[in-house]
Formats: C-alpha cells, structure tokens, sequence
C-alpha cells in the first residue's frame, strides 16, 4: 500500500521535498493511507451498493462500468476479483444476474424483499395518514425509496388524494390500484366492467355489462375505500368508481382526454364536498351550528372555511356540496344544534326525508 501511495505522490513538489529529509510517511500521509485501505477492505459492500442503487430489471451496467463505480468510492478492482465478489454476493442470497447484450455482458439485481405495487400502496399510505406531518411523511418514503434502485424510485413519487383510510380484505383493489397508476403514468385511457352487489349477495355487472372506456386522472382514498377519477369522453364529464368494484382493468392504445377539465378540477374541494363519495347536484349550502360542533365542522372542510357570528351560540358556515341522502344523513347523524337554512330547495329536500323517515319508522 506505501509503494502505491509513493507512486501517487511522486510528481508532487512536496514529495520531492520529503524524499530527501526522510524515509517515512508523514502524518497526513498516513491517514491518506489508511483511509485507501478502509474504502479497499469495503469493496465488497461497495459493489452491493451499486448493484442495490443503480441496477434493476430494467437498468444493468457493463464490468467496465462496475470497475468505474467502485473507483468513484476509490477502490480499485480487477475484473477477476468482480466475479469472485459477486459469486461470494450470490452466496448470501443477493440476486446478481448476468445477461448478455449484445457483445458484451450485463450485471444487475434481480428480486428484490418488496415488490413495486407494495412499495406504491406504502407510500399511498403514508400519503394518506392524517396524522403524518408533511416533513415525516417525505422522510418516510425517502426510506422506503431506499428499497429500490434510483431509477424505480421516481415511480414512488406519488400523489394520491384522500380523506380517512382504506380497510378492506379484497386483495383486487391492491393490483387494480396499480394497474391504474400505471395507465396515468403511460398517459392511456383503461377499459373496464364495473359491478354491483344485487340481493343474493352475487356480483351484477353494471350496464348489462358494458365495457368502460375512461381516462384515468387521480385516485381518491375516501370514506375507506379508492376510486378512480377520470374523465368519461361519453357523457363529457368528470366521473368517479369504486376501485374494488372494476374488473378486468387493462389499458388501451388511446391517449387520455379530458385534460382541460381535468386541470380546472380542484381535488381536495370536491373530496370535501363529495358525503360518501356519493354524486348529487353541487348547491351552496348555508348551515347554522351550534359552537361545540366547531371541531366537526373543521374536520369535515378544513380549517380555511369561514365560519360567520350568528348569535353568542351559533355560527354559520356557507359551503359547496353534493346535495344527496348521504349528505342529509350526515347532517342529521350530528343531532340537535344543526340546522340547514338555505337554500329552500334544500330545505326542502331536508324536509322530505324527514317524511319519508317519520313514515317508514312511525306511521302515517
């Protein structure tokens, strides 16, 4: 190890100089030593790093490569040496493959202890999490970016809008959610059916069966389950589906559309607005509440909603929502202390099902 250092230095002026006074290494040229010698007895953790950073099914390098790479760490290599480490990495259980390209041969890492669909339902989660700062949840999925090689990692780079989390046993939506983020990221429409549950608890294709051509946009993660939104070039319009209700996902040759619509479209305000996920006619509707149901009320729109002074008691806040039963439902699940008061159409429509309910439980 000294030789090479001396022939390193033997150039320098300052070389020169020693070499006259003495016949030992200095201090600095010492640690210089020892330091080579560390990144050397490292070589073999080295070359594991590149394979785990650099390579996957997709991406390989070249033995002139590798032998450049682990000069970056200043380790030297001979091929030889190469192939006795990867051997002695394969021992361990490291999937190293060597495939031929052309006239030469290239190396990379093979199977890996996750897949990328699970490493994207991690990082979906750790989106999704409420109770995750911004800053925790950055450091999260750098960690797990950290599982695949740095080309993959930009696939983990993901945006998923949601509100609550999803608990569901029906392993379809983990392989459907992938297949639809794959169609976003080749920029392609899918074709799917879509499906019911009818009384005896059987699965009834909607339409009669008719295959869906969507374009997809977004995922949401709502009321515990994922939908899809994307654009439906049919009826002209933004539209959602139950993830776990799609069957036979696969993506077409057709570039997707509707990205005008799209890009006027705010996700988080029609997560807010949308009760259950469930479509009916958007209305400005104006609530009176009583004041302890002001932690419901953020909550439920956020803490940017505006919440105006009825009396020392009360507040009324004035917000866009899909009016439906669910939302009514919502309305009269907080109890006494919440009144809709505008508009009548919609008082109306509050007043109706309160019939409808008094007749189905009391009588006429």
């Amino acid at each position: 190890m000294l030789k090479v250092y001396h022939i390193f230095l033997q150039n320098s002026a300052e070389y020169s100089c020693a070499k006259s006074s003495r016949n030992y290494p200095t201090r600095l040229e010492r640690e210089i030593i020892m330091a080579k010698g560390a990144n050397q007895k490292l070589k073999l953790l080295y070359l594991l790093k590149i394979f785990w950073e650099r390579t996957d099914d997709e991406h390989g390098l070249t033995m002139s490569e590798i032998i450049e790479a682990l000069g970056d760490y200043n380790v030297q290599a001979e091929r030889k040496s190469i192939y006795a480490d990867m051997e002695a990495l394969r021992q361990f259980d490291i999937d190293i493959i060597g495939e031929p390209q052309g006239k030469q041969y290239i190396y990379h890492l093979g199977s890996r202890m996750f897949e990328m669909a699970e490493l994207k339902l991690l990082v979906d989660s750790v989106q999704s999490a409420k109770f995750i700062t911004s800053q925790k949840t950055e450091s999260l999925i750098k960690k797990i970016e950290g599982f695949v090689s740095n080309y993959e990692a930009r696939q983990l780079q993901r945006q998923v809008y949601v509100a609550g989390r999803i608990k569901t046993d029906n392993e379809a939506i983990y392989y459907n959610v992938d297949k639809i983020h794959n169609a976003i990221s080749n920029n392609v429409k899918i074709k799917f059916q879509y499906f019911q549950w009818n009384e005896k608890k059987e699965q009834e294709l909607r339409r009669d069966g008719k295959v869906y051509h969507i374009s997809p946009w977004a995922l949401s993660w709502d009321d515990e389950n994922y939908y899809l939104v994307g654009y439906d070039s049919e009826a002209d319009s933004i539209k959602h589906y139950r993830v776990d209700k799609m069957l036979k996902i696969a993506e077409t040759e057709n570039l997707r559309e509707g990205r005008e619509k799209f890009d006027q479209f705010d996700m988080a305000a029609y997560s807010k607005k949308m009760f259950g996920m469930f479509a009916g006619e958007e209305r400005r509707v104006n609530i009176v509440f009583e004041n302890r149901f002001a932690n419901v009320v953020v909550d439920r729109f956020g803490k940017d909603i505006t919440f105006f002074k009825v009396d020392a008691e009360h507040f009324q806040v004035n917000v866009n929502v899909a009016v439906s039963r669910q939302f009514l439902g919502w309305i009269m699940s907080l109890g006494r202390g919440v009144k809709i008061t505008g508009p009548d159409e919609v008082v109306d429509m509050m007043r109706e099902e309160v019939t409808r309910l008094w007749e189905d439980y009391v009588g006429e």
